[in-house]
């Protein structure tokens, strides 16, 4: 292949051959990296397994204390300066700093370690902490030992909850940085780590440590590496993330069940009244109908639309896995809709199915909701607009349990309990800190990584925009397909191993990259 290089080079003018020299060093560095990874695949696994091992449920704070700790621990090994940043009776953050002398650039790489709850007897195992590696024999995924040395099959994947998210990008950093130090490498810029406990908990209390902490977490960009790698396998950069915020909503009905032969057509059914409130706010291709929406959403430019559409097609693949026959706005690439507001039904609860159902009307229905925002829209305005509607329609909105007065003197009462809600961001792909890391994963790649607008997810990068104002880019480590927030979560261990690469190599090269300041 390097032959190859050589002799297409020779072809061009002579000004080509820095270029191509830079780039055979950014491979060698690769090379040199995997190589080192190869002789020592089991004890990365193990290590990782160990650190998969501790619980990390959402809201468990001696859990999560002790996933601080053993972080804290992780980093000193490798030589970081680390530390927790106390936030009270919350999880803290890790914080950890690793200088270079002479080095004129710094990053902050963001991860999170706390998880989302498990039912351990959804589980294949019923131990969801307890690592396992399997690999996929036909249709099943078959349990393997984990050797003592040699290589692993990269197909293979580890099962845990956190696996994927967001424990994979943590293993991978510091892994990176073994390898540094074993090839007598070090990084060519400073890097500061924060690793957050409570973001599956919507980060409640992220913003008073950053505001604490603003001279410590100061950088010239912040490195996210949360979320999956684009459904192609492909590695991807994306310059923004969706807003979000969440909505439980109680529809109520009589004070008690009722027969529902002898009040049916009477009795208001709270099942019926929630489904025709949420038919009034979505229609069946996602379109969101609260009057006045929209105005508050910019279209997405002609640079964002070419670039999801220069995306490898993944769209009939995905709907082939998932046994979808078709989907929301037929046509529309889910890479574009993503730059698009969203509001989807989490779940749903009315009276009882199957063996368990009784012709009965029940006294309420509930139903919880997500709202995904784009750049320009606010929590604040979104839940002026849906209580308006509702207003609108007829509903009576009480944010507290309703009074025996409010039921009686009201049709259609509902109780809504909003979430705090994030804001959208979306950065440019020429900012200084995107030109870099775009370079430096090109130069490592032999080729163009892939350029997404906005990842479909939410992250808490508003809040780090508004304390700190520093710019932000994510690159995310995980396989698309980890199952996060769900059952079986797992990382495919490919992505492991390509993050270690990647992660030497910015942490190595991106420096090269960085566009000067103008005098």
């Amino acid at each position: 292949m390097i032959g190859n290089q050589l002799r297409r080079a020779l072809r061009r003018p002579l000004l080509a051959l820095p270029l191509l020299s830079a780039s055979l060093g950014a491979q060698s560095l690769r090379n040199q990296v995997r190589t080192w990874r190869e002789a020592r695949e089991p004890q990365i696994v193990r290590e990782y397994a160990d650190f998969l091992a501790i619980p990390n449920t959402k809201n468990d704070g001696d859990a999560l204390r002790r996933n601080a700790t053993a972080i804290v621990g992780l980093l000193a090994k490798r030589g970081v300066a680390a530390r927790l940043l106390e936030n009270g009776a919350w999880p803290p953050a890790v914080y950890g700093e690793l200088r270079t002398p002479g080095a004129t650039r710094t990053i902050v790489v963001y991860a999170h370690y706390d998880g989302q709850p498990v039912d351990a007897g959804e589980w294949r195992g019923g131990a969801p902490y307890a690592a396992q590696l399997r690999e996929l024999r036909g249709r099943e995924w078959v349990d393997v030992p984990l050797p003592e040395r040699g290589r692993l099959n990269p197909e293979a994947r580890i099962f845990a909850r956190s696996a994927g998210d967001d424990k994979a990008p943590i293993s991978a950093i510091l892994n990176a940085l073994d390898a540094l130090k074993a090839l007598g490498r070090a990084p060519t810029i400073n890097v500061k780590f924060f690793f957050e406990g409570e973001e599956e908990s919507g980060s409640a209390h992220l913003l008073q440590i950053l505001e604490a902490n603003k001279p410590l977490l100061t950088a010239d960009a912040w490195l996210f590496c949360d979320g999956p790698t684009h459904q192609s396998r492909e590695m991807q950069v994306a310059f923004g993330a969706r807003g979000a915020m969440g909505l439980e909503m109680t529809v109520y009905g009589p004070a008690k069940a009722l027969h529902s032969g002898h009040y049916g057509n009477w009795a208001p059914n709270p099942g019926m009244l929630l489904v025709d409130l949420v038919r009034s706010m979505r229609d069946a291709d996602g379109r969101i109908l609260i009057k006045g929406y929209y105005d508050d959403v910019v279209p997405p430019t002609a640079t964002e639309l070419a670039a999801v559409r220069a995306l490898p097609p993944v769209d009939s693949a995905l709907r082939h896995e998932l046994l979808l026959g078709g989907t929301e706005a037929d046509n529309a690439l889910l890479a574009e809709r993503i730059l698009y507001p969203a509001l989807n039904m989490r779940g749903i609860r009315v009276g009882q199915v199957e063996s368990l159902a009784a012709n009965a009307i029940s006294t309420e229905a509930k139903a919880s909701f997500d709202f995904r925002l784009v750049p320009r829209q606010t929590p604040e305005h979104v839940r002026e607009l849906v209580e308006a509607h509702l207003e609108a329609n007829g509903w009576y909105v009480t944010h507290a349990a309703a009074t025996d007065a409010e039921r009686l003197a009201h049709r259609k009462v509902v109780r809504l309990s909003w979430g705090v809600g994030d804001e959208a961001t979306r950065a440019s792909l020429d900012q200084p800190v995107s030109q870099a890391l775009l370079a430096t994963l090109d130069e490592m790649l032999g080729k163009p990584v892939l350029r997404v607008p906005t990842l479909g997810g939410s992250l808490p990068t508003s809040m780090i925009e508004h304390a700190l104002g520093v710019p932000l880019v994510i690159f995310p480590i995980a396989n698309h397909d980890d199952n996060q927030h769900a059952k079986d979560e797992n990382l495919r261990l490919q992505n492991l191993w390509d993050g270690i690469e990647a992660y030497a190599a910015i942490f190595a090269r991106m420096d090269a990259h960085w566009p000067k300041a103008t005098p």
